[in-house]
């Protein structure tokens, strides 16, 4: 979720998911038919009030809850250097870069100084967050334990004058132990005061940063294996540390599971002979280093905990040097916030991916659980594990005993997205016969290649997902398909071909070119709703909602966004228990003209709604098949600053408090120039408190001004 290029390793002759969408509105009825559709622009909004809008439904299927009515004025899109959101909602900031989670420390001067206990301090680029009430088994909302993720860093305001090299390469070994304190994982107690003022208790003895050098287990099917040997764990049980946790997930004992993202751009090889098929698939390559490599494997004096990220094959055996390094990483780590002493682990049934995140449907006494994961690459695929143990409900305060009860025995699924709107889980496990010769642990470690073998669909970038509480449907954001320049990070190539299910091969910018393909520049939501149970292996699918400009042609904007709702590059999904679906972005394709944004929407059903024509640039008509044009039952909700991604969401039971993260503001400037000074200029808790103007990720606390329930 971090601004770099994009890896894309899949070379698999596996079909894209644009291919099979095009055949599967010519073999199912739809429920709508018609041309494209007209586009409708809102004029300017009054933000001096709250405004009862509902929503276009008044409820789901048969025997469902009422869909809750959001009731807040949707923002305006914004460039300023300040947190807008909707009239009679206001932030604070809670928790920002740097910031002591202990008593003793002094606060953070953000002018790139260190005092060696980054440890002890908050990390960079908060992402993901989860609350966990406080007493343990309670509601309670206002105490309770706040989880999260810190992905990356922007290191050229970590350190004094960005990052150095001491020459060919090499990295002073305090910056490199800063920076690798600065990742992983956060357990930090909060509490909300008699005046509603919300802090960080530095006094709990929960506070807890978990970080890339932090000692953790490996569990699953991979525990054990000769492919796990390193000169670190010679039994292959024993790891370290948490990589560019990105997205999340809650079990329903109580723990947390940070998502391993990109860790695969950490890693060094030195020649084309370490170059292997395995390394290369998790894109891994002697050709250059990852984008986010940052020479950690380079201080002479740095211990085997630097030397690991290199994977070349120094040695005799994997005894001897670190070529199996990257199979430590890239999985769903399960951490307990309500005890600091458990050891953290690697849950690796559920595959080995760049990983966002890990969604649960609802758990069912006596029904084996159920959880959906995206592997966020260019063509990568999405995956649903089902546990060998039935639920029982008994087991709700196990905490990460849990994980070793349900998480570690399983069936691996990936996805396959057939043309006439079904779909198929296809079981990665040694007695498919598409995986002939793959034992359990190669098919968790090395799950993308299952995958390809299996016969997945390749996917546009899966992001984060989420299972509506009030239907069990899933909901995934694809964030875009572009391959030109009007997408950021997404490296060259040719565009994304027109299909049916990405009919809009246009450029982006402000005019939307429809007559020059560039690709889905704007990305979209999918949708699916499983048959029957939620661990059945079938299932039927559409498409929820596709960012665009709001003055974008019909052909572009093909759910008719509008002023208060128009989006790009989804990112960041989250439901809340209500079934609020809230939606963050992670854009470079519309800042020309609105910072990163998040929005709430109540979003229907899967089938509700119908088929478009679709023109093109070659002349040629494509049908496609979306959702029911959203209108006003999604609408804009919180605008960033500058430079930021939105990112991580969650509220209190209550649902009168929300977190959010601003991750990496100002990220595109420098030392002489601060793209963003926040959130200095916006709150004045911490203006003034340090000489310098460094922007900082931080985490922002939003309330109703009189008290309610956030968004309705």
């Amino acid at each position: 979720m971090s601004h770099h290029p994009i890896e894309d390793s899949n070379r698999s002759n596996n079909p894209e998911i644009w291919d099979l969408l095009e055949q599967r509105v010519t073999r199912r009825s739809v429920l709508k038919s018609g041309g494209a559709m007209a586009i409708t622009s809102a004029s300017g909004l009054s933000l001096l009030g709250l405004s009862a809008c509902s929503s276009d439904s008044d409820g789901g299927a048969s025997g469902e809850t009422p869909e809750p009515r959001l009731a807040f004025t949707p923002v305006a899109k914004s460039l300023e250097d300040r947190v807008i959101l909707p009239p009679g909602y206001s932030a604070r900031v809670l928790y920002a870069l740097g910031d002591p989670l202990v008593d003793g420390l002094p606060e953070y001067p953000n002018d790139g100084s260190d005092d060696g206990n980054w440890d002890r301090r908050a990390g960079d680029h908060h992402d993901a967050i989860a609350y966990f009430p406080l007493p343990k088994g309670t509601q309670n909302s206002d105490r309770g334990v706040l989880v999260m993720n810190h992905e990356a860093l922007t290191d050229i305001y970590l350190h004094e004058n960005g990052p150095t090299d001491l020459g060919d390469g090499v990295r002073p070994l305090a910056e490199v132990i800063k920076e690798q304190f600065a990742h992983g994982v956060a357990v930090i107690e909060v509490a909300r005061s008699g005046t509603g003022d919300w802090a960080v208790d530095r006094s709990s003895d929960l506070n807890r940063r978990w970080h890339v050098n932090s000692e953790m287990e490996i569990s699953g099917p991979a525990r054990g294996s000769s492919l796990m040997t390193t000169p670190l764990s010679p039994n292959g049980i024993t790891t370290f540390g948490t990589l560019n946790d990105c997205g999340h997930g809650v079990t329903p004992w109580g723990t947390y599971l940070a998502g391993e993202e990109n860790w695969f751009a950490y890693f060094k090889l030195n020649s084309t002979g370490d170059d292997t098929p395995q390394l290369a698939r998790y894109g891994i390559s002697s050709a250059s280093p990852g984008f986010n490599y940052r020479g950690w494997d380079t201080p002479a004096l740095g211990s085997n905990q630097q030397r690991r990220f290199n994977a070349s094959r120094t040695g005799a055996s994997a005894a001897n040097d670190f070529r199996n390094e990257p199979h430590h990483f890239g999985y769903a780590v399960e951490i307990d916030p309500y005890n600091p002493n458990a050891k953290p682990k690697k849950r690796t049934a559920i595959g080995r991916l760049s990983h966002e995140g890990v969604w649960f449907a609802p758990a069912v006494s006596g029904q084996p659980l159920v959880a959906y994961t995206g592997d966020d690459s260019r063509n990568e695929y999405i995956f649903k594990f089902v546990s060998d143990v039935a639920w029982n409900p008994a087991d709700a305060s196990l905490g990460i005993e849990g994980g070793d009860k349900y998480l570690d025995a399983g069936t691996l699924y990936a996805a396959r997205f057939n043309g006439d709107g079904t779909g198929d889980w296809l079981p990665l496990t040694p007695d498919n016969p598409d995986l002939m010769g793959m034992s359990a642990a190669e098919i968790a470690i090395y799950s993308r290649i299952a995958a390809d073998r299996a016969g997945a669909t390749k996917m546009d970038r899966p992001e984060w997902g989420g299972v509506n509480p009030r239907n069990g449907e899933v909901y995934f954001a694809l964030t875009n398909s572009s391959s030109g320049s009007s997408g950021r990070g997404q490296g060259g190539g040719a565009s994304q071909p027109r299909d049916a299910a990405n009919p809009r091969s246009y450029t982006g910018g402000p005019d939307g070119d429809i007559t020059t393909a560039g690709g889905n520049v704007n990305g979209h939501v999918i949708r699916w709703r499983e048959n029957g149970v939620q661990d059945a292996v079938t299932f039927v699918w559409d498409i929820y909602a596709f960012g665009a400009r709001a003055d974008y042609a019909a052909a572009i904007n093909l759910s008719n966004l509008d002023d208060t709702n128009d989006f790009s590059s989804p990112d960041g999904l989250w439901f809340d228990k209500r079934g609020i679906l809230w939606l963050q972005t992670d854009d470079g394709a519309y800042t020309d003209t609105t910072n990163c944004m998040m929005l709430a929407a109540t979003p229907g059903t899967v089938g509700d709604g119908g088929s478009f024509n679709v023109p093109g640039a070659d002349g040629e008509t494509v049908t496609t098949f979306i959702g029911d044009a959203p209108g006003e039952s999604l609408r804009r909700f919180l605008v960033g600053v500058r430079g930021c991604e939105i990112t991580g969401v969650e509220t209190t039971p209550d649902y009168r408090t929300m977190f959010v993260n601003i991750q990496h503001p100002g990220e595109r400037g420098d030392l002489t120039d601060y793209q963003s000074s926040w959130p200095y200029a916006a709150d004045a808790t911490l203006a003034g408190t340090v000489g310098s103007r460094r922007p900082r990720t931080a985490t922002i606390v939003i309330t109703r001004d009189d008290g309610g329930e956030i968004a309705v």
